[in-house]
């Protein structure tokens, strides 16, 4: 993965083919609900100069402001307090029709800035998206159009790297030596997920398991692994949908956050790195 930069900034760009129609993508791009299906809790304000916030949850919401409105084709939003004293960093994502109700979406952020100092992040937007785009991939083939309802819980592995961190938490979680198309239950001792393996990616950057859900409700789970601030850190982001998502979701949610909390809590290891 590489930056790209030029006299005035610095960027990373991604370009990546989905099923759907333009209207269908800009739904799930540039709409709260839609964005919420299979990223984050996101609000939209649809125009330009309207505001956009994504709650990352805990506290922790980027707020940005629209720069460019354009459907089905084109948006662009900057976020100004996105992490300390960095400067801001420009999204713009745009939609392009193919044969055979299929889209082509470019996604690039950029930097105004002609220092590296912040490449490190460029680069973990750029390696982070690809897992979110494959729960994107799945929400269209299997659930688009329907009501979702989501939520993230997270936490930090004390020792090690973000390898070692995922074979702790696949063990923990049941989902060791993954493959695709296998059924995976996770183990009485911790929040139920019940599905069929999607998508395994295990590399530099991250290791992530996709399962499309049966139980406890339809949906999109993925677990993964990644290093961020020092640190080796685990997530599991899960997605219902369908008329009982959000009665799943509310069940669901303090389960996986008191399971998070009690196996990789987050004051444990800032201690230990203290």
């Amino acid at each position: 993965m590489t930056v790209k930069n030029d006299a005035e900034k610095r960027w990373v760009e991604l370009d990546v083919v989905f099923p759907g129609t333009p209207e269908q993508l800009w739904h799930a791009m540039a709409t709260g609900p839609g964005i919420s299906a299979w990223f984050t809790s996101t609000t939209v304000d649809g125009q330009e100069g309207g505001a956009i916030a994504f709650d990352f949850g805990g506290g922790a919401v980027s707020r940005g402001t629209i720069t460019a409105w354009q459907p089905p084709a084109r948006i662009a939003y900057e976020e100004r307090e996105w992490k300390g004293d960095a400067p801001p960093v420009a999204t713009e994502i745009t939609i392009r029709a193919r044969s055979g109700d299929t889209c082509v979406v470019r996604m690039v952020h950029s930097l105004f800035t002609t220092e590296d100092t912040w490449d490190d992040e460029l680069e973990g937007f750029e390696a982070g998206w690809p897992g979110f785009f494959e729960v994107l991939r799945a929400y269209l083939q299997h659930f688009a159009g329907q009501k979702a309802a989501a939520f993230r819980a997270s936490g930090v592995v004390v020792a090690g790297t973000h390898h070692d961190a995922w074979r702790e938490v696949s063990l923990a979680l049941g989902l060791s030596g993954p493959n695709v198309g296998e059924q995976r239950t996770t183990p009485v001792d911790a929040p139920t997920l019940t599905g069929t393996v999607e998508r395994v990616q295990q590399g530099a950057k991250t290791c992530e398991v996709m399962l499309r859900l049966d139980h406890p409700a339809p949906g999109i789970a993925e677990v993964g692994t990644y290093s961020w601030g020092g640190k080796a850190r685990t997530a599991v982001s899960v997605y219902f949908y369908g008329d009982g998502a959000s009665e799943a979701a509310a069940e669901a949610e303090p389960q996986w956050r008191a399971w998070m909390a009690k196996r990789f809590p987050e004051s444990e290891a800032e201690s230990t790195h203290a």
